[in-house]
């Protein structure tokens, strides 16, 4: 008999913040999400993206809100391309919630920015939102996939998601650690990688439809509760 992925053995670690500005906006009826990225966020060949996916999900949770999510991926890039995108893609579009997919393509790409660069422009756009004072910030690290797991690059992965982890745990704002979350699907609950990734994507990067899915629906789990636990009056 088939795991139903409800009844799975792993889920995503709960976010350690209160999603205190977004929980305002909610309350007031009316609230936007910002999602930027590589090609998690914009979507790779025919499987739709997460925020599209996001959008669906969390207006289930929350029914009598108008929330908004504003897809702002561009496949290939990293964060110092990202963090140049910031002023139009992000803060001009006012949001209540930025969601920032980052790190894969500085592990991936045989020519991408270096680690030193991408994390530091992770630490200068995370700044960046924080002095808005306005915005709620989640850091989505890289997905656990053959691509990233060959032994030239496992060891750098893994590195790039504690740098992240890290860079949240300093700035006080939330991570949704995507890569432990399909490594327990694929440790745990023995969902192979024939499963968990695109079967058209020769690369073996790139999720599949089965698991943009499922990861979609525990970050709108987790974006409910933390909105939920966010204090009022705020």
């Amino acid at each position: 008999m088939a795991l139903d992925p409800s009844e799975f053995p792993v889920q995503a670690a709960p976010f350690e913040q209160p999603l205190t500005n977004f929980a305002g906006r909610v309350r007031d009826g009316q609230a936007r999400v910002v999602a930027i990225g590589s090609s998690t966020t914009a979507g790779e060949g025919g499987i739709a993206p997460y925020p599209q996916r996001l959008l669906a999900d969390i207006r289930i949770k929350f029914p009598n809100v108008a929330i908004e999510v504003i897809n702002r991926g561009v496949g290939g890039e990293d964060a110092p391309l990202e963090l140049k995108r910031f002023d139009h893609d992000v803060f001009d579009l006012k949001p209540d919630l930025v969601i920032w997919q980052v790190g894969t393509n500085s592990v991936w790409q045989a020519d991408g920015p270096s680690f030193a660069d991408t994390t530091k422009a992770i630490r200068e756009g995370v700044d960046r939102l924080l002095r808005a004072e306005r915005i709620d910030v989640i850091l989505m690290d890289l997905q656990y996939v053959p691509a990233v797991l060959t032994p030239a690059k496992r060891k750098k992965a893994e590195a790039m998601v504690e740098a992240i982890s890290q860079i949240a745990h300093e700035k006080g704002v939330n991570v949704f650690r995507r890569f432990a979350l399909m490594k327990g699907w694929y440790e745990v609950a023995k969902i192979s990688f024939d499963r968990l990734v695109d079967p058209g994507d020769d690369t073996r990067l790139h999720a599949s439809d089965w698991t943009t899915d499922k990861m979609t629906w525990q970050l709108a789990d987790a974006i409910t509760s933390a909105t939920n636990e966010a204090p009022h009056g705020t």
